[in-house]
């Protein structure tokens, strides 16, 4: 089966790059688990992505993006945020089986919640906004001036040694 990518709009493109950028983090975080690298090491890792990234991600598509349409599919959405908060709020390190067993959890739900975003709400929106909405959605975006890509955490437990 031949997949052509996805073709974004040019002013929630910085959204989707973010996306690539969040889909590292699972597999980061996938990777650590598969080397047994110890719970606490991943869960710094993930409160880190988490307070860096992932929430001023969550804030900009809630605040630019999902507030101009109310209705099921954007509720969806914001509801995964919900969710993936409370996850990550719950973790710690007092029991390594249920740790990892909610890192998993925490991966699975932001790949869930990005393939979701990227093949239906993403799409949807770009149908339901119309050009002026979505290119001040995009001015909106740059001013933001949040930069995915640089992750300089320094312990790099996905990597087996």
């Amino acid at each position: 089966m031949n997949k052509k990518p996805i073709k974004r709009n040019e002013n929630i493109l910085k959204l989707s790059k973010e996306h690539h950028f969040s889909l590292l983090f699972c597999w980061k975080i996938r990777q650590g688990l598969k080397n047994e690298t110890a719970s606490n090491r991943i869960i710094l890792y993930v409160q880190y992505f988490s307070t860096h990234f992932l929430m001023p991600h969550f804030r900009e598509e809630e605040d630019f993006l999902f507030a101009l349409l109310d209705d099921t599919k954007v509720e969806k959405a914001t509801e995964h945020h919900k969710v993936i908060n409370s996850l990550i709020a719950e973790l710690s390190n007092d029991n390594e089986i249920n740790s990892r067993e909610l890192l998993q959890k925490i991966a699975n739900m932001v790949e869930e919640h990005i393939r979701y975003e990227e093949r239906e709400l993403f799409p949807y929106l770009e149908k339901k906004l119309s050009d002026d909405q979505l290119e001040v959605i995009g001015k909106q975006l740059m001013e933001e001036n949040t930069i995915l890509g640089k992750d300089e955490y320094q312990d790099e437990f996905w990597i087996k040694k």
